[in-house]
């Protein structure tokens, strides 16, 4: 079975006030895309938010996985996977990024090798607005749920 991947981007300090929105685009992307492989960071509150609404469907379309994405080595910087994940990704080539740039190179890394983004952009000068910005020259499909709710 060929694997749809989706993945998250957004600010740090999204409201928790998107939540339903963002679990009906997870479901939307299950059922109306196909998607089943889900991949989050895990250093802000959209990231979090991304991971309990995968989390939730996962309950009622239990094929479906959800990856946290690692932009340090594992064997630098070690992470207790948490309930719900099903595993990890650390990008190949990026042993050798600088760890100020890490967190954006696996993004970007993702925004190359993903079918679908749901993301939170709403500030322009962010990291999330670049990978944004990057994913559209590439034409792949994206949810900016920011374009419909308000930003904080």
């Amino acid at each position: 079975m060929y694997s749809k991947t989706c993945f998250f981007t957004g600010h740090r300090d999204t409201p928790e006030s998107i939540f339903p929105a963002l679990q009906a685009e997870v479901e939307n992307h299950i059922t109306a895309y196909g998607v089943n492989r889900f991949v989050v960071g895990h250093y802000g509150a959209f990231d979090r938010l991304a991971a309990k609404a995968v989390i939730c469907a996962k309950q009622q379309y239990p094929h479906i996985t959800l990856t946290m994405l690692l932009p340090y080595h594992p064997a630098e910087q070690t992470i207790d996977l948490p309930k719900g994940f099903d595993d990890t990704l650390y990008p190949e080539g990026l042993e050798n990024v600088p760890r100020r740039f890490a967190i954006s190179k696996a993004n970007r890394y993702m925004a190359s090798h993903s079918d679908y983004i749901i993301a939170y952009v709403w500030h322009p000068a962010s990291n999330a607005s670049a990978i944004l910005k990057y994913a559209k020259t590439r034409n792949t499909p994206i949810c900016n749920l920011a374009d419909h709710y308000p930003s904080p």
